[in-house]
């Protein structure tokens, strides 16, 4: 799955991309949970959400009812890059836990260490901006992906931003059925 995601990344023709592809290479993307405990947490989760995102959201602007116009490398960043946000995010602690036999014993689990405290939508914004020069349509959708589970303050903005930008609805969308549907 790192080999087609990358080759997706690769074939993206954007100034700064390589330098992104060596930023996620040395870092724990591929090997990172999608979330601590909701979905995807398991080593390996996030890469395989962010897969099944862009699998997902290349169907929904297809069917979509109205015509989404932009491009395949859009498709790939926002999908695949959005929670780019949880890179070195998520560190291993232990706890006790008692085992099927009602033994103690201690248990991995995943705990969050946000060493950059930005937000979510947005501060993958800001890491893909350091490497690459976004769209409208890219910074709106990856900041707004988060949908109606951001502070219900937001949700005019929200809503604004999925009426100019309908690609963050269909971000929105495919998060979702990844986190819910495929639990991952």
């Amino acid at each position: 799955m790192k080999n087609e995601f990358k080759k997706l990344l690769q074939e993206v023709n954007r100034e700064g991309m390589d330098e992104l592809i060596k930023f996620i290479d040395n870092s724990d993307f591929y090997t990172a949970p999608a979330s601590t405990r909701f979905h995807g947490s398991y080593e390996g989760g996030l890469l395989e959400h962010s897969m099944k995102v862009y699998e997902i959201l290349k169907q929904k602007v297809k069917q979509c009812p109205i015509e989404i116009n932009v491009g395949e490398d859009t498709l790939k960043i926002v999908a695949l890059l959005h929670d780019v946000c949880k890179v070195n995010f998520y560190k291993t602690d232990y706890r006790n836990a008692k085992n099927e036999l009602g033994v103690w014993e201690k248990v991995p689990y995943y705990t969050i260490d946000d060493t950059i405290p930005y937000g979510h939508g947005e501060k993958s914004v800001m890491m893909l901006t350091e490497y690459i020069r976004l769209t409208a349509d890219e910074k709106y959708a990856i900041r707004w992906h988060m949908g109606f589970s951001e502070a219900k303050e937001s949700y005019i903005t929200l809503g604004e931003a999925m009426k100019k930008y309908p690609l963050v609805l269909l971000l929105n969308e495919a998060d979702l059925e990844a986190t819910y549907f495929f639990n991952i």
